[in-house]
Parts: C-alpha cells; sequence; structure tokens
C-alpha cells in the first residue's frame, strides 16, 4: 500500500512537472523560463527514477521528500490568476532589465503569474465614486474638494464622477500611471477634477456658484476633464455635486437673506404688472362701453335725421287720414279750431 501511494505520488508529480514545465518557458519572462526548467528538470528525474532505476521503492522513498519539496517550491514560485468578465489585465515584469516597462495585456481568462510577475486589473465597465467628507461615503478620509470663486472665497464640496475605461487603452493608461486602477482615482484623477473645479470656478462670483450657476459649473468641469482624459483611455460620464456647498457660515446667512430680498422684490414686480394689466383692462372694458355707447347714439341721430327728412306736409295728410276713424274730435285745443284735412285729389 506505502509503496502505490508513493507511486501515485510520483506519477502526479511528473504529471505537473510535464504540463507547466513547457507552459512556463513560453512566456516572456525570465522567472517563468526558469521556473520550467527546474520543473522539466524534476520531471526527468521522476522519469530516470521510473524508467532507468526501476522503481527502487527504499531508493525512492528516501528521495520523495527531496523531489516533493523541489515540486513544491517550483509550484510556490509561480501562482494562477483570473481576469473575470468585465476586466482588462496588465501584466507587469518587476525583475531583470526591462523591469517595470515590459507589460503585456491579457483579457479574460485564467495566467499564470510568476513570483517577479504582478497583474492589475483593469475594469472596463462604469464606474462610479465620490470624494467626501463624510468616512461613510467612499474612503474613510475626508476626500472632499475645495476651490475658490472669483472673489477668493473658499468653497468645500462633496463631487462623484462616473466614468469608464476604454479596452483598448488599458496598457497606454497603465504606461502612464503605473498605477492600478484604485490609485489612479484616489490621486490622479481626483487631482484632475479638483483642478477643473479651480479653473471653473475662479471666473464666477460665489453667488451665482452657490445659487443657479451649479449646473453651469459641473457642465464646464465635465468638459476640462474629457479635454485631458480622453486621449488616455479615460471617457468622463458626469461630474456631479453631492448635497449643498459648504461656505461660512456668515456668508450663507448674507446669500440667503439677498437671495430672499430678491424674490420678495420679484414677487412684489409681478404684482405690479399684474394690477397694471388688471387696470389696463378695466380700461380697455371702459373705453369699449363708451365707444359701444357713441356708436349707438351716432346710429340713431343718423336715423332721426333720415326720418326728419323724410317727412313731408303729404305724408302728414296721408297718415291722419289712414289712422282717422270718421269721428270728430271730441277734446280740442284751446283755439277751438279742429284740425282740417285738406283733400285736393285734383292735385
Amino acid at each position: 500500500m506505502k509503496n502505490l501511494k508513493l507511486l501515485l505520488w510520483l506519477l502526479a508529480i511528473s504529471g505537473i512537472f510535464g504540463f507547466a514545465g513547457p507552459y512556463l518557458i513560453s512566456k516572456a519572462s525570465t522567472t517563468a523560463v526558469l521556473c520550467g526548467a527546474a520543473l522539466l528538470i524534476g520531471f526527468f528525474f521522476v522519469v530516470k527514477i521510473l524508467i532507468v532505476d526501476r522503481i527502487d521503492w527504499k531508493k525512492l522513498a528516501e528521495k520523495f521528500p527531496k523531489i516533493f519539496v523541489l515540486s513544491l517550491l517550483c509550484l510556490s514560485m509561480t501562482a494562477c490568476s483570473k481576469v473575470p468578465a468585465g476586466y482588462r489585465g496588465v501584466k507587469v515584469y518587476l525583475l531583470g532589465t526591462s523591469k517595470g516597462i515590459d507589460t503585456e495585456e491579457v483579457g479574460v481568462g485564467r495566467y499564470w503569474i510568476g513570483w517577479n510577475e504582478e497583474l492589475y486589473l483593469f475594469p472596463t465597465f462604469l464606474q462610479n465614486y465620490v470624494w467626501t467628507k463624510n468616512p461613510a461615503e467612499g474612503s474613510p478620509d475626508d476626500e472632499s474638494i475645495t476651490f475658490q470663486t472669483k472673489e477668493g472665497m473658499a468653497v468645500n464640496a462633496d463631487v462623484g464622477i462616473s466614468y469608464s475605461i476604454k479596452p483598448d487603452k488599458v496598457s497606454e493608461l497603465f504606461q502612464k500611471y503605473r498605477k492600478g486602477v484604485e490609485e489612479i482615482t484616489d490621486v490622479h484623477l481626483r487631482n484632475i477634477v479638483r483642478d477643473a473645479f479651480v479653473t471653473a470656478a475662479s471666473k464666477k462670483e460665489v453667488e451665482y456658484v452657490y445659487g443657479e450657476g451649479k449646473a453651469q459649473l459641473t457642465k464646464e468641469v465635465e468638459d476640462l476633464c474629457r479635454q485631458q482624459l480622453t486621449d488616455i483611455g479615460i471617457i468622463i460620464e458626469k461630474v456631479y455635486l453631492i448635497g449643498d456647498l459648504r461656505l461660512p457660515k456668515t456668508v450663507v446667512a448674507a446669500l440667503n437673506a439677498k437671495i430672499e430680498a430678491k424674490q420678495r422684490a420679484e414677487q412684489r414686480e409681478n404684482e405690479l404688472r399684474e394690477a397694471q394689466a388688471e387696470a389696463q383692462k378695466k380700461i380697455a372694458q371702459a373705453q369699449g362701453e363708451a365707444q359701444s355707447i357713441l356708436v349707438k347714439a351716432e346710429a340713431q341721430a343718423k336715423a332721426n335725421k333720415l326720418l326728419a327728412e323724410s317727412i313731408t306736409p303729404v305724408l302728414v295728410q296721408y297718415e291722419m287720414v289712414t289712422k282717422w276713424n270718421g269721428t270728430t274730435p271730441q277734446i280740442v285745443g284751446q283755439s277751438g279750431i279742429l284740425p282740417m284735412i285738406e283733400m285736393n285729389p285734383g292735385r
């Protein structure tokens, strides 16, 4: 049983040596080549024991600890690392004449990483990070951003950013900063955003930044960041402010009082315009009524004039005849003279 266990262990080790040796030698890393060569030597050593020495179990039992330690030593110099979906990896060599210079970009999968190699992962999907004063958000340290306005007023703000990394720019990004994505975000990206706030806010008054100018300020910051980061592979989706801006209490009170006074003045101006509009409405209504009366009066006068011009003595006599019922009036005027109807058909 003991001999069978040794044989199984020996076969397993020879299989590992036979597979891992050529694989490591195929890598460009110096350490990987050395480890691969050591594993191949161990593989041939095991083959010699199995074939040439014809498995001298006593001798094998004496040499097995050395073989086992050698295998562990070689395997400990390498490790299998994974590049998950949505990431790109950059393998960096830490030793040799090309240390830190030669890099290898790798995609999704598992890779052998030697002890002189380091794998940096860069996410290519949308990232969101916040720099705040609150230790419960983002970093436990105070990462809020302070900038100055046109008057030199210091303004402190919590800032957030959404960005992504171009997959084909991962190597270039690493070559520029020599850091992983966390360090790039915490240090370099934050510095760029902070400088953009300083540049954009230096041209604006504190009242504008505190009030209606927040959206314009963040828009200018976004544009400035895009100009610096797009070419190196970082795509800025959005830069935004979180919560209220932090200013000295006295300044905030003065700004709020000024804004409130401005709002009251605008309200009074609106009320005045409303009253003026109502007065103009009533004047227009009165003018309309007067114009209507005038038009009616002019029409009535014109009608009366036309009626007066149309009345003649003959028309009067005709109307009297047509309306007389043949009875002599019982009441006459003071003169006592009855009205006469002149009938002169000969005319």
